[in-house]
């Protein structure tokens, strides 16, 4: 079952859920900046549902510069090994299907501020 603060994330946000490799590629590879949020386990991690809200601000005091997804467990082992962002919960930012960086585990808010402001300003990882 799907934590309620991730649902809302689809259901009043409208994020997709990626549930396959094929999805996430054609939503990293389109054009702009994306964010893929990786919850990991709601029920043995609690600061997923943290990200879960944390996230959506984050996006808005960058002015929507980037658009966001959630990772469904189905590929979110795969997508971890593959970009090296093993610890939950993460975001994962990609450039027109570059990898640019990631965050791990909950931060101080201006912590975030400064790493994704970084990440954003990077042409390539």
């Amino acid at each position: 079952m799907t934590h309620p603060l991730i649902a809302r994330l689809e259901t009043d946000l409208g994020w997709p859920r990626l549930a396959t490799i094929a999805e996430l590629e054609a939503f990293t590879h389109a054009p702009g900046l994306h964010c893929l949020f990786v919850p990991g386990d709601p029920v043995r991690n609690l600061e997923t549902a943290d990200a879960a809200v944390i996230l959506p601000e984050l996006r808005q005091a960058f002015q929507d510069a980037f658009d966001c997804a959630i990772v469904d467990d189905a590929i979110e082992a795969r997508l971890r090994e593959a970009t090296r962002a093993l610890k939950t919960p993460g975001f994962v930012f990609y450039r027109e299907g570059r990898l640019l960086g990631d965050i791990q585990k909950i931060r101080d808010w201006d912590d975030y501020l400064t790493r994704i402001a970084h990440i954003l300003s990077l042409t390539e990882a």
